[in-house]
């Protein structure tokens, strides 16, 4: 977005774009996840996900699976998620290894979606180099410091020294630092580790067709790729930014959840994997311009809602650099404001 602006140049700490969060990412679109500000942005970015460069969603659904126990957490989420009642019997026709012995409620929302995150991430990067940008990979930033008219940014890579008016902090678990390096208040920013397990799908089955499967207050989830099932125990512990790993421990918790709502014993996981969700305190992603350094701008806190608010998200920066008029209310604006923190 800021490519159409000026002469944008990109910092890449890792050997290629998306290697931290963005591609360890469940990678799903499903307007109503997240709180109110995130939520708009959700909607504002359907359009774009569905059509620009041929479009990057395909069908998934998401599929609520509560018993006796979670009723409470069941009702919440259904309402907070506006999804519908499924009878249990046609839940089983989509995925039968559900154990009716277990289940008792099922909610369905439809208007849910894979997002081909590398594509997504390909396309944007496709735009940003047709319009003069450079990105550099292996470039971490060692030292920041303001200069006349702007700011200096020395690199680790042998990128060198780059100048630049304006600086935009999009480092994920690591915002924060790079504030700090540059002068700037931090905003709170809490990288949370997120577990994942790939295991096989079960004997004779093919569940390419299935829904993400998930327990009420995000206790679990499950989803089919590439043959496949992902299962996680939507864990969140906090830590440091780091190149996360999981834990044995906590991939076997989430197993054991999958387990508890299904008739399928897992005999063998394929390969695991931890990301970090990086959260701000409210929850909501950090957009705009720093209230006391008006051309350090902030693109952070994206959570686990980076993919499907990228466009609306992006845009909106773009907005807020160019001076702009967003399509974004004002009340959602101040809610993804870093001013918010000060």
């Amino acid at each position: 977005r800021l490519s159409h602006l000026g002469r944008v140049g990109v910092l890449e700490m890792e050997s290629a774009l998306g290697h931290h969060a963005s591609g360890r990412s469940a990678a799903m679109f499903e307007e109503t996840y997240g709180k109110p500000p995130t939520v708009a942005l959700n909607r504002a970015s359907c359009l774009y996900l569905a059509n620009a460069g041929g479009g990057v969603l395909s069908p998934r659904g998401l599929m609520l699976i509560g018993t006796r126990e979670t009723a409470t957490d069941f009702a919440h989420d259904m309402k907070a998620m506006a999804m519908q009642p499924m009878p249990l019997e046609t839940a089983l026709s989509m995925v039968p290894i559900l154990d009716k012995a277990v289940v008792s409620h099922v909610g369905y929302h439809a208007e849910a979606w894979d997002i081909d995150t590398d594509l997504l991430i390909q396309n944007f990067a496709r735009e940003a180099r047709a319009n003069g940008t450079e990105i550099h990979t292996s470039s971490k930033a060692d030292k920041i410091w303001r200069i006349k008219g702007g700011w200096a940014v020395e690199t680790e890579g042998g990128t060198g020294l780059l100048h630049a008016r304006v600086l935009v902090n999009a480092a994920g678990a690591w915002a924060d630092d790079v504030a700090r390096m540059a002068g700037v208040a931090p905003v709170g920013l809490v990288p949370f580790r997120r577990s994942m397990a790939r295991i096989p799908a079960p004997v004779g089955l093919d569940v390419s067709g299935w829904p993400m499967m998930f327990g009420p207050g995000e206790s679990w989830y499950a989803k089919p790729d590439a043959g496949m099932l992902l299962v996680s125990p939507a864990d969140e512990t906090p830590t440091k930014p780091h190149d996360a790993w999981p834990e044995e421990l906590t991939l076997a918790e989430g197993i054991a959840r999958f387990e508890s709502v299904t008739t399928h014993t897992v005999q063998r996981i394929a390969s695991s994997w931890a990301g970090l969700r990086t959260f701000s305190p409210d929850r909501c992603l950090v957009l705009g311009p720093d209230p006391q350094q008006a051309d350090f701008i902030w693109v952070a806190g994206q959570g686990g809602y980076g993919f499907q608010t990228s466009p609306a998200a992006s845009q909106l920066v773009a907005d807020l650099v160019a001076g702009r008029q967003s399509e974004l209310d004002e009340e959602t604006r101040a809610a993804l404001s870093p001013a918010r923190f000060r």
